[in-house]
């Protein structure tokens, strides 16, 4: 059966070919996956400017979260957490440490024409990449800063002039002493203060971002990391080396890499899952194709075991030229879906793109499972048939579905019924988008097992319309539509998937956008919002601004994450509660937020306003004292003052500024937030920009800017989930092209015989026209119910049924490129299979 498998390979290469196609692109997609897990599971970021230190010493971002009584999670933290400057000397004394560097870090922003952001140290810390002078000296003097050659080059400074820069929330003159130059690449832009000029900007002169450590000569990296561990036991600190140190200079690095893990998991399961549907569908149908070749193996002898060898060879020989094909294809793609991710800002630029051998066993694993199933499973009515009835079998197709195919459909679609009614009855916001997304491919499997039984439902509703519209063209192509149901769904099911694929899950993505992005507007009362060149505005500024007289309110704004540690809050913690700063003064004019009990005024010092889900979760009311671990590690006491009425699912607590702001890496209020005077708007933008005139960094935009911004925001981190559905649907189209062709191709005998009978080329074309519409519109239909099966109790759950929001261009889009790829993919196999002579195409 081994040389038949072989030679069945060599005279139908169409037919194969499809195949061939529908396994390389699911190999190469779920080895691309398996690389972004690779690399978010490395979270290799390689060390820049503090590639000198053979050791860093940081604070511990790990944090357990409580998510039961015996369970706990690890998360990152979501601040820098600052050392001690007093674990330096410690660090110093431990044997085999040549040095020990105390490093601050903080932003900054040279001011003028051309405005330069960049990340301001201690000049202690310029040896570590190393950095040396190539003019001037080191900055000795309060006054003093040292450029890199870059940043002097952009900001057009050169030694002895003095530059405006902006840092911790005000902005001084400095003088250029000196320009330094790396020896080794450092794409951020850097700056040198004093030592004790950059333990005052940076806020913090009691603490160090990091301690920078070098061996020194004969030392031994485990012997001093050992030795560190000891003399710093009791304080929360991560000793790190290699290409580890890549995640001291860019904290997000660590986050990043947990979202990268998490992305690559969803979206190789979903092309697993699409490939299994995508390969199956192609090898039945062209295991169908051979029906009459199978029936006559059967009647002269062969036995079902024989042809399933037979099947499964020729399915193996094509899975292992896809196999070798994906193995170079694999890495490409990954990095080109690396790239995207980097460019949306999902993923640190810093990290390394990593690819080995793993990810291919899981690949090539994917790749047995469909190919080897599909193969069985399409194949399996004709494999099966007794040799009497085979021949008979080849020439009249039964509608018949296996039994078990039937079992799963039906399972499927009670699963569809259930995440319904758990969106629409469970969920509230934008988290019911968590069941939202796989109900619409929990109905798509459901429609694509029963695809031959709804098939034929939405033949007959079209049955008369087409006939009434299209004429003899239009119903031949529905008697042939009728009489060929399993090899029309097999056709309609990618169009199918691709069209619920796309239609759901981008009015997903819009929905949960548009709620986002109202919610950030409806919460904003402020007309205008302050803030830095450097990353934060200093909260001494208030008084400033409430004393302007077109100023109504005023208060300041930062933002973080909490975990709450008494009491236990549930599954709700493995998140974090989102925590945002404010001023106790006037937070009703700059938020739209009321009090249902207690009161806003009391947001002072330790003290938090609840929304009543969360209160009420914890079991805690006005008055009572609750546990929280802010974004930098540190505990904190906090008393309720007020509780609230939050949003659906946008559940966010308000602390005081002052407690916040301390516990975020820039140490700052990001923003101040003004509302204006009744009718003084115009006047309050004049006033501010004035003030923002006498303090350089200072910046003034409007309440529509913010909005735009947040909207932005959004739009930038949805392009990620585009880009994926984009692949997906992509993959399902090439199916559509792949059956659809195969399916065509073999009819050249019928095309034949209609010729014969006194057809002309125009009457099959148009016959194939309708066909091809009508196939479209089986599967467009059935589509769009399995994407309404996740939108309609989506909108539900939002708020009713109008909740769903998106530009109907998304709609049109998949309903023409569904109806295009379909014709094109009819018709041009159809021209083809017309160039030959009727006589000649008969006998074939």
């Amino acid at each position: 059966m081994g040389k038949l498998a072989a030679r069945s390979l060599r005279y139908r290469i169409g037919g194969f070919t499809a195949t061939f196609l529908a396994l390389l692109i699911g190999a190469t997609l779920v080895m691309a996956c398996g690389g972004l897990m690779e690399t978010g599971i490395r979270n290799v970021a390689p060390p820049e400017r503090l590639v000198g230190a053979d050791l860093l010493i940081t604070g511990d971002r790990t944090h357990e979260v409580a998510t039961g009584k015996k369970h706990k999670k690890k998360t990152a933290l979501p601040e820098r957490v600052p050392l001690p400057a007093a674990l330096v000397d410690k660090a110093r004394a431990v044997p085999g440490v040549r040095s020990a560097t105390g490093e601050r870090t903080f932003d900054a922003a040279v001011l003028g024409d051309a405005e330069v952001k960049a990340q301001a140290h201690g000049w202690e810390s310029a040896a570590l990449t190393p950095y040396g002078l190539t003019a001037g000296s080191e900055p000795v003097t309060r006054n003093d800063v040292v450029l890199d050659a870059a940043t002097a080059r952009r900001a057009g400074a050169t030694t002895g002039d003095r530059i405006r820069i902006a840092a911790h929330g005000s902005a001084a003159t400095y003088t250029v002493s000196g320009i330094a130059r790396a020896r080794a690449a450092v794409p951020q832009a850097t700056l040198f203060f004093s030592t004790a000029e950059a333990a005052r900007l940076s806020g913090r002169p009691e603490t160090v971002a990091d301690i920078a450590v070098t061996l020194a000569p004969g030392a031994q990296l485990d012997a001093v990391r050992k030795g560190m561990g000891e003399a710093l036991a009791g304080n929360p600190v991560t000793l790190l080396s290699g290409d580890d140190r890549g995640a001291v200079e860019h904290p997000e690095v660590l986050q990043g890499g947990e979202d990268l893990i998490a992305l690559s998991g969803v979206v190789g399961g979903l092309v697993i899952l699409v490939a299994a549907f995508v390969v199956a569908g192609t090898v039945a149908l062209a295991a169908s194709q051979r029906s009459r070749e199978l029936a006559l193996l059967r009647a002269i002898g062969t036995s079902t075991g024989q042809l399933r060898r037979m099947l499964l060879g020729e399915t193996l020989m094509v899975m292992a030229l896809a196999g070798a094909a994906a193995w170079p294809a694999g890495p490409v793609v990954g990095r080109w879906l690396f790239d995207a991710l980097v460019d949306s800002g999902m993923v640190a630029e810093t990290v390394r793109f990593r690819q080995g051998w793993i990810p291919a066993m899981p690949a090539y694993g994917a790749l047995l499972l469909t190919a080897v199933g599909g193969g069985l499973l399409g194949s399996m009515r004709a494999v099966r048939a007794k040799p009497v009835e085979a021949l008979g079998e080849a020439a009249v197709q039964k509608p018949g579905l296996h039994p078990v195919r039937i079992v799963a459909g039906l399972l499927f679609l009670a699963g569809t019924v259930a995440l319904a009614l758990v969106t629409v009855l469970v969920l509230r916001g934008p988290v019911a988008a968590s069941t939202a997304g796989p109900t619409v491919m929990c109905c798509a499997i459901a429609l694509a097992l029963l695809g031959p039984w709804f098939t034929k439902l939405v033949t007959l509703l079209l049955h008369w319309p087409v006939r009434a519209l299209t004429g003899p063209a239009g119903r031949l192509a529905v008697l042939n539509c009728r009489a060929r149901t399993a090899k029309v769904a097999a056709i309609a099911t990618p169009v199918m998937l691709a069209s619920a694929i796309a239609t759901g899950n981008l009015y997903l993505q819009t929905t949960t956008a548009a709620v986002a992005d109202k919610a950030f507007a409806d919460n904003l009362r402020a007309d205008a919002v302050l803030t830095s060149a450097a990353g934060g505005v200093d909260p001494a500024l208030l008084s400033r601004v409430r004393a302007l007289p077109s100023v109504a309110g005023a208060g300041a704004y930062v933002t973080s994450k909490a975990h709450t540690e008494k009491p236990h809050d549930g599954d709700e913690n493995k998140k974090g509660l989102p925590l945002q700063g404010v001023s106790a003064e006037g937070v009703g004019r700059i938020l739209a937020v009321t009090a249902s009990a207690g009161s806003l005024d009391g947001l002072r010092g330790n003290a938090v306003a609840l929304p009543e889900t969360v209160a009420h979760r914890m079991h805690r009311t006005v008055g009572d004292t609750i546990t929280l671990r802010l974004g930098d590690g540190a505990r904190a006491d906090v008393r309720i003052v007020a509780l609230f009425k939050g949003r659906d699912r946008f559940d966010t607590a308000l602390t005081s500024a002052e407690l916040l702001a301390p516990h975020t890496t820039a140490g700052l209020p990001a923003q101040l937030l003004v509302r204006a005077a009744a009718g003084d708007r115009g006047r309050l933008m004049a006033d501010l920009g004035a003030l923002a005139a006498q303090h350089p960094g200072l910046k003034v935009a409007g309440r529509d800017a913010v909005t735009a911004a947040q909207a932005e925001s959004s739009r930038t981190q949805a392009s990620v989930n585009y880009l994926i559905i984009a692949m997906l649907v992509a993959y399902t189209a090439l199916s559509v092209v792949n059956t659809t062709a195969v399916s065509v191709g073999n009819r050249r005998k019928e095309f034949a015989l209609q010729r014969l009978t006194g057809a002309t080329r125009g009457q099959v074309l148009r016959m194939m026209t309708v066909e091809g519409a009508l196939v479209a519109v089986t599967g467009l239909l059935l589509g769009g119910v399995a994407a309404a099966s996740t939108l309609v109790p989506f909108g539900y759950a939002l708020g009713g049924a109008g909740a769903i929001s998106g530009p109907p261009g998304i709609a049109l889009t998949v309903i023409g490129g569904g109806l295009v790829l379909t014709l094109a993919a009819t018709l041009v196999p159809t021209w083809w299979a017309l160039r030959s002579r009727p006589v000649e195409a008969a006998r074939a």
